[in-house]
């Protein structure tokens, strides 16, 4: 299990390489539609920097004015960005090293918020990613835990499953199978249907269904 401090060398590790990615992007693909319903890959950088330079209470503060509605905060907060994408490029490589997380949750949900962002902007861009096996153990552990149903994983999606990987030891759950490379199990197991293509067993087609 990796600890706290690997966990945030980790996110350090993705915001740099999501900094690198976004010095690279075209006017034409920060315009690209994102995994994420109704969002480009500009509206999910904007989205990833939001909490940069922002303390607990402040971010709490700003979250009771949408009535703790995460959702149209998020939303909201992400298309209202300004920041050109250099600008954005270099906010996510100024705070590598920002320690912000949710109540509770510790360096994981930032990670794994890092990680399937990320996913969300490489899939439609066409840009492959090669997750290390001790980056997506961490973050299956953590989707498969109680503590994902508070803002990744809906209720329900993982239940009566059985979650396994063919590029690494891991599996969770019971029931049919579903499986296929560790990438494509994060994505299914936070909702990302476009992964669904990438998976296997008698489980898929139980997944596809819901």
């Amino acid at each position: 299990m990796a600890t706290n401090e690997e966990l945030w060398a980790m996110i350090a590790e993705e915001r740099l390489g999501l900094a690198d990615l976004f010095d690279g992007l075209t006017e034409a693909q920060w315009s690209v539609p994102s995994l994420c319903e109704g969002w480009t890959v500009r509206d999910v950088a904007a989205h990833l920097v939001t909490p940069f330079g922002q303390s607990l209470p402040r971010l709490m503060l700003k979250l009771a004015s949408y009535r703790f509605d995460f959702d149209r905060f998020a939303d909201t907060e992400a298309r209202k960005n300004t920041m050109s994408g250099s600008e954005l490029a270099a906010s996510m490589r100024e705070h590598k090293d920002y320690r912000f997380t949710p109540p509770g949750l510790g360096p994981i949900a930032p990670l794994t918020d890092a990680v399937v962002h990320g996913q969300d902007v490489r899939r439609p861009l066409g840009i492959d990613r090669e997750l290390s096996q001790d980056r997506a153990r961490a973050i299956l552990d953590f989707l498969a835990s109680p503590k994902a149903k508070r803002g990744f994983v809906k209720r329900g999606h993982l239940n009566d499953l059985t979650w396994r990987c063919t590029d690494l030891d891991w599996s969770s759950g019971g029931g049919p199978v579903v499986q296929g490379p560790s990438e494509a199990v994060i994505l299914a197991m936070v909702g990302r249907s476009v992964a669904y293509g990438d998976l296997a067993g008698t489980g898929s087609d139980v997944l596809r269904s819901r």
